[in-house]
């Protein structure tokens, strides 16, 4: 842990200020450049009241998608890592309120 280093990630349009394990720093990028897109493709698709609205739609896409692609396999060790990096996100800014 005391390896981490701090980068700051935009998603949905919100600036989050996280500490990452520098192996994981690419994985971590391009998961956030595809969860922007995919926010920015629905945007232009749907309509939505606001930004929740579009990462709910994202989510629901990225679960669907992990579960269509490995139907009867465990989840892979890098989507694992995704999910637990998301998690630190979310629990960074939750620990915040």
């Amino acid at each position: 842990m005391e390896n981490l280093i701090p980068v700051n990630m935009v998603v949905g349009d919100r600036n989050y200020r996280i500490r990452i394990d520098p192996v994981n720093e690419e994985i971590v990028r391009k998961t956030v450049k595809l969860i922007n897109d995919k926010i920015l493709e629905f945007k232009s698709l749907f309509a939505g009241k606001d930004m929740q609205d579009y990462i709910a739609m994202v989510v629901l896409w990225y679960a669907t998608n992990e579960k269509e692609a490995g139907r009867s396999q465990p989840l892979s060790t890098d989507f694992t890592g995704r999910i637990k990096v998301l998690e630190e996100m979310l629990d960074q800014v939750l620990e915040k309120k």
